[in-house]
């Protein structure tokens, strides 16, 4: 029995063979990051409008084709075993997780002002919230601050890990507004256009030795004395907390999503060339643990499969999901990287080469410990919440 609808599975489809005509063949163009490379996202994005397979990950009435959350998590079953697939559909972070908050909270002149044209892919955005300075995984540490003059903000501050700012047009900047407020309701989230006097993207700071370009940098940001106005604040003021859990939130379950067709691929890899490669008497695929990682690695993916579809079921439904989006994030992040070594290892030298798509995906993959909150975070808000629940006499079951 599926897991999806029909016209979830029959959508699935349609993006398979997409992938398989469009992308796959691509993957060494895609990786080069050049001209040539930019030049091909852009054809194949045209072709990917034309088709309807354009922003899944927003509804029509924000220029997508979106259906909800687990609609989505279909859909990116396929799209996620590409890293490049994202930004062929529209749908790459973080400009996904922008476009939902501005489309939640927006007003209407914000939405047309940078909801549409994002959503359009004419633009791409950042979300600029970690700072060098201070602990990411603690916001009431911030020290970026904006202060009201009249009918504008003015900003200073310094950020870094700011994703894909190289050639953005706009970030959604969270800077503290009220330091003597209590510790969640210090911070407000402002649209800041990159041309903006004051507005620097000084650098795309090296992540394992890539540097990346465009889409797939992480930027070192810094504001002086930037000047936007007070009609650019996202939401109210003192809610950037509040937006920050409805960004990231959504945004953490994108990404596991995403990992499921890492996950998958990298399976499919492992098990292929444990049929076809022979050592020591026979094919690897007759050895003990060998077979244990295809067993380990099938339980794991299918369990991350489930949990995902929980989590964007209930977030469908308007639950907050936070338990189920925590749990979720620590542990498909561990089987993430779990089973692409497992296919590394399996494929002996030849998995850290550039013959197969393992060693660029094992790269990626040490980061989804880190980002959007790191593993000890989620596990902590997790357990909190779960005994929490149980001193308040209620307990806890996942219904």
């Amino acid at each position: 029995m599926s897991l999806f609808p029909p016209e979830y599975v029959d959508a699935r489809v349609r993006y398979r063979s997409f992938m398989e005509e469009h992308v796959y063949p691509n993957e060494a163009v895609f990786g080069r990051e050049d001209a040539a490379a930019l030049a091909l996202v852009e054809e194949l994005r045209r072709r990917a409008r034309e088709a309807g397979l354009w922003a899944p990950h927003v509804p029509p009435e924000a220029g997508g084709t979106g259906l909800g959350f687990l609609y989505y998590a279909c859909l990116n079953e396929e799209i996620g075993r590409s890293t490049y697939a994202q930004l062929v559909f529209g749908c790459q972070a973080p400009d996904a997780g922008n476009a939902e908050i501005l489309h939640l909270f927006g007003t209407d002149d914000q939405k047309q002002r940078f909801l549409r044209p994002l959503v359009a892919g004419e633009v791409r955005s950042f979300f600029s919230m970690t700072e060098p300075e201070v602990a990411g995984s603690d916001p009431t540490l911030l020290r970026t601050r904006a202060v009201r003059d009249g009918d504008d903000w003015v900003i200073d501050g310094h950020k870094w890990f700011s994703s894909g700012a190289d050639g953005a047009a706009f970030a959604v900047v969270f800077a503290i507004t009220d330091p003597d407020a209590e510790p969640h309701r210090r911070g407000t989230m402002i649209l800041v256009p990159v041309d903006a006097p004051g507005v620097e993207v000084n650098r795309p700071v090296p992540v394992m030795g890539h540097v990346g370009r465009g889409w797939s940098t992480h930027c070192e940001v810094t504001y002086s004395g930037v000047r936007v106005p007070v009609a650019n604040t996202l939401g109210g003021e003192g809610d950037a907390f509040l937006l920050a859990q409805k960004r990231l939130g959504p945004g953490r379950i994108h990404h596991v999503m995403r990992w499921l067709g890492q996950m998958q691929r990298a399976f499919e890899l492992m098990c292929r060339y444990a049929n076809e490669r022979e050592a020591f008497g026979g094919p690897l695929a007759d050895k003990q643990t060998v077979q244990n990682w295809i067993a380990d690695s099938a339980a794991e993916i299918q369990a991350c499969r489930l949990l995902t579809m929980d989590a964007a079921g209930k977030i469908d439904a308007g639950s907050e999901a936070r338990v189920e989006v925590s749990l979720l994030k620590f542990y498909a992040a561990r089987v993430l990287c779990d089973v692409i070594d497992r296919a590394i290892q399996v494929h002996g030298a030849r998995g850290l080469t550039d013959e197969t798509p393992l060693a660029m995906m094992s790269m990626m993959a040490r980061g989804a410990r880190i980002y959007d909150g790191p593993d000890e975070v989620h596990r902590m808000v997790v357990a909190r919440r779960i005994l929490r629940s149980f001193r308040d006499g209620e307990g806890w079951t996942f219904s």
